[in-house]
């Protein structure tokens, strides 16, 4: 990512994509049967990895002053 997101950016971020992927969304990392046992195939886990890895398809806006 070439912008650092905020702890409430990351959170924010990661608990959609958590969603996404626990309503069936497919999963954009390769995992083995051994990482989702490690992991206890939760969703906030896999979505963590995702996004450590660049591959969420989630952008964050940020509103910019208004020049009055």
């Amino acid at each position: 990512m070439a912008v650092k997101l905020t702890k409430y950016e990351k959170a924010r971020v990661i608990g959609a994509r958590a969603l996404q992927i626990a309503m069936g969304a497919p999963i954009l990392v390769k995992l083995t049967k051994e990482d989702f046992e490690r992991i206890k195939y939760s969703s906030i886990e896999i979505a963590k990895l995702e996004f450590d890895s660049n591959m969420l398809p989630i952008t964050v806006k940020r509103p910019l002053p208004s020049a009055k």
